[in-house]
């Protein structure tokens, strides 16, 4: 059976560098697809957030869920029309630079997607690492702390020489890697809607209007909003992709309805099976929210078939970091080549026609991140996690408002371009960016997370941070990249450096 990737690359132009150097037309819609859902990790996101979700709003799960989702399809519109307008592998940094100026794109639309990213690319090395010691029957070394950053390091150096090699060798991996997961979530439901004593699942599980306070149901829908995160990864492909103006954008929404579908499926069936009490294998157990597949797939898959949903979670975590790599070099490569970054970012393999540099940089960087966090405190890591959320709100939201902004001269032309360039983008904004101020609030509270300061949540203190310290780092780009600051918004529309 010949390759589906040989295939789908031998139905399209032949592949030829693009004007920052990428090999061009290197996959098609079926792979941008691909590597949109591989980045959010489908496997590993449902089996650590639906337990949470569900000590906190029972069996109204699945409206959390939905509810969740509608303001990243709001964003997701954002982003496929100013890829249509603008199909640069910088996406935020490009976009919200045309719509703002240069200090907001850099800060936003740069170093906060950067940020993000490399944070929970520790997250998933250490879950990869975890789940494939476990896998191996490592248990004792899966305890251990060393043994899982040591593990979680090679398995960083892994991916990293993956994407090295090329966004043509990722997809294929990415095809294996994203079926398995799926095939795994699709079985499990499957087989927990046919077990003896399933609940029959009920639409009132889908009622938006059922929660019993705001508060919940905030709490519920932020949590929600991290397991469709990471989709826009596909759009920094765009320079690869063939009609890469107009199929990223496409790939943009069709992942994310494809999550919905799954994400969906697999909480009615888990629902259905194991029902919310507090006690057992029930959703509201706190003993099985962090993990709630590893608890249902024995009984529901048999001992031999749950190891199955063990190596789809690992891989999840192998894939997301793969997809991670792929879009951070690309987004400071396009930084770099619009010079608002070191020209070392900007070099590219001459052969893999890759960002060398920046790929090495980043996966170089998320281990010695892991590393460090990992030697400071265990808590500390994982409230570094938890601030992901704040720093998603902020550039999703801004991204969102920056296609109204950028489009407002063009939004009487059309009822399509006043719908989905204007009223359903602006909604998306401001939807983000209200989970942006409640996630700050929240994360403030010293018992929010681990650990806490003087009284403030630790959280609230690595995302603020975060923040604080990418305003540091753009005061110090602006004395060194003086052309990208004076310029602004002219300078994103040509490249000032090319490859070396």
């Amino acid at each position: 059976m010949p390759n589906p990737i040989d295939a789908e690359a031998r139905t399209g132009p032949v592949s030829t560098p693009t004007g920052k150097g990428l090999r061009g037309g290197s996959v098609g819609l079926l792979g941008a697809v691909t590597l949109g859902l591989s980045s959010v990790a489908p496997a590993y996101s449902i089996a650590v957030t639906l337990g949470f979700v569900t000590l906190i709003v029972g069996d109204l799960a699945p409206a959390a869920l939905l509810l969740g989702f509608v303001p990243i399809l709001l964003t997701a519109f954002a982003f496929r029309e100013l890829n249509r307008e603008m199909p640069d592998c910088g996406t935020t940094f490009v976009w919200t630079t045309r719509a703002f100026g240069p200090i907001v794109g850099w800060l936003t639309g740069g170093w906060v997607v950067q940020i993000a990213t490399l944070i929970a690319m520790t997250a998933l090395s250490q879950v990869g690492a975890t789940y494939l010691l476990q896998l191996l029957g490592l248990h004792s070394l899966a305890s251990s702390s060393a043994a899982v950053t040591i593990t979680a390091v090679v398995l960083l150096a892994a991916v990293t020489s993956i994407a090295y090699r090329g966004l043509h060798l990722a997809a294929s991996v990415q095809y294996v890697l994203l079926g398995l997961q799926l095939a795994a979530l699709l079985g499990f439901g499957a087989a927990a809607f046919a077990r003896d004593g399933a609940a029959t699942p009920s639409l009132a599980w889908l009622n938006p209007f059922a929660f019993g306070d705001l508060g919940s149901f905030a709490e519920a829908v932020l949590l929600c909003l991290f397991i469709y995160w990471g989709w826009d990864a596909l759009i920094t492909a765009n320079e690869e992709t063939r009609d890469g103006d107009r199929v990223a954008g496409q790939a943009a929404v069709i992942s994310t309805l494809v999550l919905l579908g799954t994400y969906l499926f697999t909480a009615f069936a888990a629902i259905s099976f194991a029902g919310t009490d507090a006690a057992g294998a029930g959703l509201g157990n706190p003993d099985n929210a962090a993990d709630i597949l590893s608890t249902l797939a024995p009984p529901v898959l048999g001992a031999a078939a749950a190891k199955v949903m063990e190596l789809a979670v690992c891989v999840s975590a192998a894939a997301a970091l793969l997809t991670c790599l792929v879009g951070s070099s690309r987004g400071t490569l396009s930084m770099a080549g619009h010079g608002a970054l070191p020209r070392a970012f900007a070099r590219i393999h001459p052969r893999h026609r890759t960002p060398a540099f920046g790929t090495l940089f980043f996966g170089a960087a998320a281990a010695c991140l892991l590393v460090l966090l990992r030697l400071v405190s265990v808590d500390f890591l994982g409230d570094a996690i938890l601030c992901i959320g704040l720093l998603i709100a902020c550039y999703y939201g801004t991204t969102a408002l920056a296609c109204v902004w950028y489009f407002r001269g063009r939004l009487r032309d059309s009822p399509r371009d006043l719908l989905l360039r204007g009223i359903l983008p602006l909604l998306g904004g401001l939807t983000m960016l209200a989970a942006f101020a409640r996630s700050a609030h929240d994360m403030y509270d010293p018992a929010y997370g681990s650990t806490s300061f003087h009284g403030i949540g630790g959280v609230f203190l690595l995302g603020a941070g975060a923040i604080a310290a990418g305003i540091l780092a753009l005061l110090t780009a602006r004395t060194r990249f003086h052309r990208f600051f004076r310029d602004g918004r002219t300078t994103v529309a040509e490249l000032t450096v090319t490859e070396d």
